[in-house]
């Protein structure tokens, strides 16, 4: 069971926040709509761990719930929110959430810009207010003090969050997401890329396929990463465009293409894991210098998984993030 919970960001900014509940009671070829889903026929995109064949329809409005207090229930006491990357969506953690869910309360967020949040001017996309939009959502929730899941932009959100606001947070996942600043030539590698999207795609299986085999980013076959990219889309009148604005996702990573996030990184006082895929983007040596300067760091990686690494191995990544979460959890 999912649902959506409206939480009001950083200057009032809406924000959607997905509450995973426990698997629902469905048989094998019936499973329950999450974020961005529906139960519609059409072109499934079936890969946010509801189970093989989940028609996927991005971007399809849910009533949103107000505030609640948290659930107090048995084993559901403990906060986790989960963040996504950038141009990603809560939905990209619902495999991630939905184990969680048998143990812990976990909340996934649409960051600003993303998902089914409010789209917004460029200037409004800063890194404070991704961070203020964290805090808020941990405050308004009722989940603090949680431990804070982070993918790529959303991860250093969390070691901000973390540095900022100890009182809020008890743990992070740092989940292949680089502290060095990336350099310029980066950004333009960025620019010419989105330049390359052959937009509008006719179809979703379109979409697969040009981000899962003919994207030149891609080195060989990733049908994990076509389905990822399949749930940031959604359809206008003449095809599919992503739900975000490039220009925006540009004007956003210019925090971490232009500037280091050690100091910082320094100043986080809890539990915190660095995760990365061996074919990441994330390096080995720079993903250990990071448990170095982390006050209480600790380092797993992933075989065989590229950046998506929650989303590429879901269960390597879940014995990679399980006994930490317990550990922290427990304590």
């Amino acid at each position: 069971m999912v649902r959506r919970i409206d939480v009001t960001g950083a200057d009032g900014v809406r924000l959607a926040a997905w509450e995973f509940g426990e698997p629902p009671k469905a048989g094998p070829d019936k499973a329950a709509p999450g974020p961005g889903r529906a139960e519609t026929g059409g072109d499934g995109a079936g890969r946010d761990g509801a189970g093989p064949g989940l028609p996927f329809v991005p971007a399809q409005a849910q009533a949103p719930e107000p505030h609640r207090p948290p659930d107090t229930g048995p084993g559901r006491t403990d906060g986790v929110l989960l963040l996504h990357g950038l141009m990603g969506r809560a939905s990209h953690w619902a495999s991630t959430a939905r184990w969680l869910a048998e143990r812990h309360r976990a909340v996934a967020l649409d960051q600003r810009g993303h998902g089914q949040s409010e789209k917004l001017p460029q200037a409004a996309c800063t890194r404070e207010a991704y961070v203020e939009d964290a805090e808020a959502a941990l405050e308004q929730l009722g989940l603090a003090p949680a431990v804070v899941i982070g993918h790529a932009m959303g991860a250093l959100t969390a070691w901000q969050l973390a540095a900022r606001r100890p009182d809020l947070v008890r743990g992070v996942v740092i989940c292949d997401m680089r502290a060095s600043a990336l350099g310029a030539a980066s950004q333009r590698e960025w620019e010419d890329w989105f330049k390359a999207w052959p937009v509008p795609f006719a179809t979703l299986a379109d979409v697969r396929k040009w981000f899962g085999e003919d994207d030149p980013w891609v080195e060989r076959p990733n049908p994990a990463r076509g389905e990822f990219y399949a749930e940031v889309m959604h359809e206008g009148p003449d095809g599919w465009r992503p739900v975000f604005e490039p220009q925006q996702m540009l004007t956003s990573r210019e925090a971490w293409v232009y500037d280091a996030h050690w100091e910082e990184l320094a100043q986080v006082r809890c539990p915190a894991l660095v995760v990365r895929g061996l074919d990441g983007e994330l390096g080995r040596a720079e993903a250990q210098e990071m448990v170095r300067v982390l006050p209480h760091g600790e380092y797993a990686e992933v075989a065989d998984a590229g950046h998506l690494v929650h989303y590429d191995q879901p269960e390597a990544w879940r014995a990679a993030v399980e006994p930490f979460l317990d550990a922290v959890l427990a304590g």
